[in-house]
């Protein structure tokens, strides 16, 4: 499904970016992980086509992204709010995106409806224009965004961020069943271990530009990882913050 080769990225002389390979087999769901600067986003953005590598090249079923259209039929992101048109309001922005999927407004209801629980009664009949909704509602309309494309791959970069622990756990859900259920390949960037880790089959580690581990998740992959960052020292610090 995703194949990357020799890719590389420098910004002012710094080399962000360093991944000489990495396969995303069709049907996998794959976790990357890291600290901020570890070249996650850049990775992302290189996967999409948005920003071109310095070498190498990033296929998606054999074709080159920088080269090819066809691959965006069948992938879905949401990366930010950059993605999103925010003079819109959601309803308007969800039958544009339908639009271009030859989707007819009723079949755009239709799927809305089944939304209910993730939205949480905070996004739709509000009368609200994308840019005055919180960043975690722009959130969820890019997710639900990616979702009403159907795709057969999906990538998104922190989606746990801004949205409430309720709402984590639903979007959890909901990844769960694409991938076990609908067989969609998804690409996920995120702080949360925890989440992560219960999402995600493939965990990559990633530091400086470079994937330093590619671990199969199990159920010790949470307790490696927490190592690794030091977990223990960061709660400690939340808490305190929190406390304040």
């Amino acid at each position: 499904m995703i194949e990357i080769k020799n890719l590389k990225k420098v910004y002012n002389g710094v080399t962000v970016v360093n991944v000489p390979g990495v396969e995303i087999r069709k049907g996998e769901s794959v976790g990357l992980v890291g600290n901020n600067g570890a070249g996650k986003t850049t990775l992302f953005r290189m996967v999409l086509d948005l920003i071109r590598p310095e070498t190498g090249q990033v296929l998606l079923n054999g074709e080159n992204v920088a080269g090819h259209e066809h691959w965006k039929n069948y992938t879905a992101s949401y990366l930010d709010e950059g993605f999103l048109i925010d003079y819109l309001t959601p309803e308007e922005y969800f039958y544009f995106i339908g639009g271009l999927h030859q989707q007819t407004q009723v079949h755009v209801d239709d799927y809305l409806a089944g939304l209910t629980d993730f939205f949480n009664g905070e996004i739709l009949k509000k009368g609200k224009y994308i840019r005055d909704l919180s960043k975690g509602n722009q959130c969820k309309v890019g997710v639900a965004s990616c979702l009403l494309q159907n795709p057969e791959l999906l990538m998104l970069d922190e989606p746990f961020a801004n949205i409430d622990p309720s709402t984590q756990f639903r979007l959890k859900s909901i990844l769960k069943d694409l991938n076990k259920n609908k067989g969609v390949t998804t690409l996920i960037s995120s702080h949360d271990l925890n989440h992560i880790t219960d999402v995600c089959d493939r965990i990559l580690l990633m530091e400086k530009g470079v994937i330093i581990k590619d671990i199969a998740t199990s159920s010790s992959t949470l307790n490696e990882l927490e190592e690794y960052f030091g977990v223990g020292q960061t709660i400690s610090i939340e808490t305190k913050v929190d406390a304040e």
